[in-house]
């Protein structure tokens, strides 16, 4: 796409995403389709036909071949905003007691690295919110961890930004919704826009640089600051990243007529700015990652629902409470938490993550008519 109105297909405005098939929700927004095959009440169970093939030696790897390489670890499903998108006002948040303790997270993801994880993000809730976190990262550094990054609402980052960075965080994404004041504590209902703003700078002035920032669209809410939020990646250097909406809302009330499709955010940024994909994207991100034409920065879109990029995952997560979940919309799950509480095994925990893993659907499903929401909220889960 050009000034003149030229359409972006013809300017290969593509990251190289493998294609799936496309259809149309009764909304107008397109959907790209993903299957389950093989799915079964008791797939990747102990005792069932699926997992008698299981390796049970050798890296994480599914029966569809993707290796697992990276950990989500979310270490708290409290948090001090309140996101519209995200958690309703009057959250229930669960007992101290019921999570794990940073010991348990440090011999989990132990076991974890010695299955070829090489790649950490501490998520939440606000994992800030939780004390001792740089702590955490000191820990997971010395198990050998190659990239430790953090997740946050940037609320509580600044006077702790110095400190994770000494304790050995590589990385930091920080979640920003509007850059204008009001609509801010509108949509976060909570915080204030300043502080995270300050804690950006204190952020990159300390080395976690360089800062992506994670911004979720509602359409009539916050959509309409699409090329704001281009020119402040291209005046600051920091990699904006669209984020579509996902049904992982707490109060439940998700509507695909509130989603802005990936391709949507470029058209609108490429009909004033010029962009093309950035070569040699990392094939297992989820951010299709595109340039300015200029040179002047980088944007890139989370496109979940439109355009899975389930063929490449390589992500397990352990949620707070320490359940094993194989993707973020799973409904099933496996505590470690019980089993490390009972006394089991390193060897016992790592068939525990390798059964999680060779369970794994292809996708994800969220555009087939039996999809079925989580029963856990992504605060819940951990991003």
């Amino acid at each position: 796409m050009s000034h003149d109105g030229a359409q972006p297909g013809a300017t290969g405005l593509s990251a190289g995403r493998a294609s799936s098939s496309v259809a149309t929700a009764p909304e107008g927004v397109a959907v790209a389709l993903s299957v389950r095959p093989h799915r079964t009440a008791s797939s990747g169970a102990p005792d069932s036909p699926a997992a008698a093939s299981m390796p049970v030696t050798g890296a994480l790897v599914d029966r569809y071949g993707r290796v697992h390489s990276d950990l989500r670890l979310s270490i708290t499903d409290r948090c001090n905003l309140r996101c519209v998108y995200c958690m309703s006002e009057d959250m229930t948040f669960q007992a101290r007691e019921e999570l794990l303790t940073f010991d348990e997270i440090e011999r989990v993801s132990a076991v974890a690295r010695s299955l070829g994880v090489t790649s950490v993000r501490l998520t939440g809730g606000e994992p800030l919110v939780r004390r001792g976190v740089e702590d955490l990262v000191a820990r997971l550094r010395a198990l050998g961890y190659d990239d430790i990054a953090l997740t946050t609402n940037a609320v509580r980052l600044g006077p702790l930004a110095r400190r994770l960075r000494a304790a050995g965080l590589t990385r930091v994404n920080v979640s920003c919704d509007s850059l204008r004041p009001e609509r801010y504590a509108s949509i976060r209902r909570r915080g204030d826009l300043a502080t995270v703003l300050a804690a950006m700078n204190e952020a990159e002035s300390v080395g976690l640089a360089p800062l992506k920032v994670n911004v979720v669209l509602l359409r009539g809410v916050n959509d309409d600051e699409v090329l704001d939020f281009a020119s402040f990646a291209r005046e600051t250097g920091r990699v904006v990243r669209f984020i579509e909406f996902m049904p992982l809302d707490a109060p439940g009330q998700w509507d695909r007529g509130q989603l802005i499709a990936g391709r949507e955010v470029l058209e609108r940024i490429h009909a004033v700015w010029p962009i093309e994909p950035v070569d040699g994207s990392d094939h297992v991100a989820p951010a299709e990652r595109f340039r300015f034409r200029d040179g002047r920065g980088e944007i890139g879109v989370i496109s979940s629902v439109t355009e899975p990029f389930c063929g490449t995952c390589n992500r397990l997560r352990l949620t707070a409470d320490g359940s094993l979940r194989n993707c973020l919309f799973a409904n099933e799950e496996s505590s470690v938490r019980d089993a490390l509480r009972r006394g089991a095994s390193d060897h016992e925990i790592e068939q525990m993550m390798r059964r999680a893993v060779w369970a794994k659907h292809p996708g994800h499903a969220i555009n087939e008519p039996a999809f079925l929401r989580p029963h856990r909220s992504m605060s819940m889960i951990g991003g």
